[in-house]
């Protein structure tokens, strides 16, 4: 079977999309293993298939580079809507495993798009620990504050929590620094952005990725918890209810933003994760 294969990253995250709207591909998670493969493969994070909806404008179904069906991915959303954008598609709301994505191009090029993705609501969090918690934002995301991000132990502590016996499903693990950095925003100030600087290592990859779409969201909705759990304040200044924040977060491949409103207790809605992705290359191969 000879099929055309485009690569696509999301701020560094990588991924192989394949256009199924027709349903003539199906692969098996040995080929789809290899395809993501560094060294004998065309290289990936995931593998993505657009494939056709019969209620909404497409569906996405996603893989990890394990080649097994992964959950909700934030940067393969934005992707896979860019991919879309490029195949003629004018309309983005589609069908993804943890339910209905709307999203909007709010830039669009030949071979970058800055797309506005909606994800799903949130309405519980965990506490883990004092300086962590457990949520799910589409895929489960244990997020660790930490004091120095850059130079963590991101791969270690990443394995030793991503199959931890307290997660029997498995964990993705966010290590997070509440960091004000270069943003130069020293204290909370309502309705101005906030800064994070975000690693993650991703179940299913089994490594640090550049970035995690459904990371950053749970990293920011775990960081408006942390700073609002004891008195609901942020640096002794009330939070209003419902309350609109938007988080600038840096990653290692890039800037994303986030935006959601708080409602009070752990309910989190209207959230959105934004930033650019790009059409690589494309190929042809025979599986």
């Amino acid at each position: 079977m000879r099929i055309t294969a485009y690569k696509y990253q999301s701020t560094g995250n990588d991924f192989i999309i394949l256009d199924n709207r027709d349903g003539s591909i199906t692969l098996s998670e040995d080929q789809i293993k290899k395809l993501c493969h560094r060294r004998f493969g065309i290289g990936a994070d995931g593998l993505m298939l657009l494939n056709s909806s019969k209620k909404y404008n497409f569906a996405m179904k996603y893989y990890n580079s394990d080649g097994r069906e992964g959950t909700m991915c934030g940067n393969g959303g934005r992707a896979l809507v860019t991919f879309a954008a490029h195949k003629g598609i004018k309309k983005y709301q589609f069908e993804a495993i943890d339910g209905i994505h709307n999203a909007n191009v709010i830039s669009y090029s030949p071979s970058t798009c800055v797309i506005k993705l909606e994800m799903i609501d949130v309405n519980e969090i965990n506490d883990y620990s004092p300086k962590s918690y457990f949520l799910n934002t589409g895929s489960n995301h244990l997020v660790i504050f930490v004091e120095n991000v850059n130079d963590y132990d991101v791969l270690g502590q990443g394995k030793l929590w991503r199959s931890h016996p307290s997660f029997p499903d498995g964990t993705n693990v966010d290590f997070v620094q509440g960091g004000w950095g270069r943003f130069n925003l020293p204290k909370f100030e309502e309705d101005k952005p906030q800064a994070l600087s975000v690693r993650t290592y991703e179940r299913g990859v089994e490594d640090e990725t550049f970035s995690c779409g459904t990371g950053v969201v749970a990293s920011s909705i775990a960081h408006h918890k942390l700073l609002t759990r004891n008195k609901f304040s942020y640096n002794n200044v009330a939070v209003k209810v419902p309350q609109t924040v938007t988080n600038i977060i840096e990653t290692k491949g890039g800037e994303l933003q986030v935006e959601f409103t708080y409602t009070g207790e752990d309910n989190y809605t209207g959230i959105t994760l934004t930033g650019p992705s790009t059409y690589v290359f494309s190929c042809v191969f025979d599986i």
